[in-house]
């Protein structure tokens, strides 16, 4: 099975950046720069102060680099867009163990160019792979998601976990190439980022009952994919109003029943379990911390000072 392209061909520059946040990507950055070098005009990587090796290699194969402390991914890569010196008309949202395959870099060049002026951005159909193998059932193929946009006309949601790009003005089409989300490191980096995504989210799911923070423009069909839209309706007006103990099981069974999961083998039965139940289950927890938390607040300013403290325990390092 073919995972990602080669990027040996050669290509000609689109104007496109491609943008990347990192901090200790040293085992995937390389690998992610040299499948959008044949195409990108411009690669910035936006570093939160790593201790290994990953900036080095950034500059070594051709990427601006740009620093700035952490504190979630949508306010570091709101900063990207308001600071990285873009030029091109065309941007690229893409994660540091994320491939852009070589058949979606030749649509890229054939097609973004020509795309009328009404169309602001484009969808990208993301495949899993994990552990060497394609996830190819559950629902989790393809998720389909806004990363490439007119500079200008699109913006990041304000959340912990789960934001999505979302345009300003205009539509969207999509591109079906190969693009592919291959972490290569293991179980141990797999559980403990999830662990970190499940308090994340908690706080975003507390914060929306809670009425706290700005409030989010709604994600329309016109703004970002319709899959997107619709899982967020489902996930806010369904299934956050279930008791997590029945909800996170009912999801599991339907990923891996309904939706076929179990076609995907043992490795499969590993990843459908681990992040549509542990993974699921473990936010409702972390919310239910959160909430029992909030109870033994006297007053709104208390509260905001107890979730920032556990804001800081949950997300250093």
């Amino acid at each position: 099975m073919k995972v990602f392209g080669s990027a040996k061909f050669s290509m000609n520059k689109t104007s496109i950046a491609v943008v990347i946040l990192t901090y200790n990507e040293s085992v995937h950055l390389v690998r992610a720069l040299k499948h959008v070098s044949g195409f990108a005009e411009q690669i910035f990587v936006i570093d939160s102060y790593s201790s290994d090796d990953t900036v080095a290699l950034a500059k070594a194969n051709g990427a601006q680099v740009l620093q700035h402390p952490f504190q979630n991914y949508a306010k570091q890569f709101e900063w990207a867009l308001g600071n990285a010196p873009i030029t091109t008309e065309w941007i690229m949202r893409l994660d540091a163990d994320e491939i852009i395959e070589d058949s979606l870099a030749e649509e890229i060049i054939a097609k973004l160019p020509g795309l009328p002026p009404d169309v602001s951005g484009v969808n990208l159909n993301r495949k899993t792979i994990f552990q060497g193998k394609w996830i190819r059932h559950g629902g989790r193929y393809p998720l389909t998601l806004l990363r490439i946009w007119r500079r200008g006309k699109a913006r990041i949601e304000d959340r912990w976990m789960d934001e999505h790009m979302y345009l300003t003005e205009g539509r969207a089409v999509t591109f079906r190439g190969g693009f592919a989300d291959h972490n290569l490191l293991d179980l141990t980096f797999f559980t403990n980022k999830h662990n970190s995504y499940a308090s994340r989210e908690a706080l975003d799911v507390f914060k929306e009952r809670r009425g706290l923070g700005e409030p989010q423009p709604a994600l329309t069909v016109r703004s970002t994919a319709r899959q997107a839209k619709i899982k967020r309706f489902l996930k806010e007006s369904i299934y956050n109003n279930i008791p997590f103990e029945i909800s996170t099981s009912l999801y599991f069974l339907y990923r891996y029943v309904v939706r076929l999961g179990f076609l995907d083998g043992r490795r499969g039965l590993v990843y459908h379990f681990l992040q549509g139940f542990w993974y699921r289950f473990l936010v409702g927890a972390k919310l239910r911390e959160l909430e029992n938390a909030a109870q033994n607040t006297s007053s709104d300013e208390e509260l905001c000072r107890e979730i920032s403290r556990l804001t800081r325990q949950k997300f250093d390092g």
